[in-house]
């Protein structure tokens, strides 16, 4: 079943730009916020923070084999 909705300008030019930075249809986009609770600026931060990622990524800046480490032992459980 489809079902459409008017929303304001500034909305459906947020759900636009954030379906041209990922995979996601404005209809897959609507429905986490409605669904999961994931408002479009909750979607527009996890965004952000996986591309900023990937950047680091593409550009050497991962954690070292000690800082991994490190982590791994904070959380230990044996």
């Amino acid at each position: 079943m489809k079902t459409s909705i008017d929303l304001p300008d500034d909305i459906s030019r947020r759900i636009d730009q954030l379906a041209e930075r990922t995979s996601l249809t404005r209809s897959r986009i609507v429905e986490d916020a409605l669904s999961h609770g994931r408002s479009l600026a909750w979607q527009e931060k996890w965004i952000a923070g996986v591309q900023a990622g990937i950047a680091d990524a593409d550009k050497g800046e991962f954690a070292s084999p000690a800082d991994i480490d490190a982590l791994l032992a904070r959380y230990d459980q044996v």
